[in-house]
């Protein structure tokens, strides 16, 4: 299982998604170009402490993304609001990248033509979106929840 985010644009996401890897042991692929300097300095910022454990891969562009090793197995499954399943509802695989859009953009149809499948999570009528870090949380912990793939208590330190 791997994140990925699609040009991010909010540096604070980024750190989040940083811990989210690391946290549930997970890689995650940052495709850039990013709206900020994706620098060490600013990743450290961002990811607080949690660097070290994260399994973090840049890219330098979607075409880069899409050739990686990574990419060699497994579905793409981009989380969207245009999306016609709803997250719950997909059976996730153990392959699978879950791929994020730009906070403020989402995915341009490239991105989408290029998917395995396009999910979503539904929200109230009344709301546009939910912040990338926290769908991406959401997303993460219902892929493995499907598929077994959180950490095992015995992990847990005391």
């Amino acid at each position: 299982m791997r994140l990925a985010l699609f040009q991010p644009g909010i540096p604070q996401n980024v750190g989040a998604a940083i811990r989210l890897s690391a946290c549930l042991d997970v890689g995650l692929d940052v495709i850039e170009p990013c709206s900020f300097p994706l620098d060490d300095k600013s990743l450290k910022r961002a990811a607080l402490d949690y660097g070290p454990l994260a399994h973090l891969t840049r890219h330098d562009s979607w075409e880069t993304f899409l050739q990686a090793p990574q990419r060699a197995h497994g579905r793409l499954v981009l989380f969207t609001t245009r999306g016609d399943q709803s997250f719950h509802d997909f059976a996730f695989q153990a392959g699978d990248t879950l791929l994020f859009g730009n906070e403020s953009r989402g995915a341009p149809e490239e991105v989408h033509a290029a998917v395995d499948a396009r999910v979503v999570i539904p929200l109230r009528a009344q709301a546009r979106s939910l912040n990338v870090s926290v769908t991406a949380g959401m997303a993460l912990a219902e892929a493995l929840r499907q598929t077994g793939g959180f950490p095992s208590l015995s992990t847990l330190q005391t």
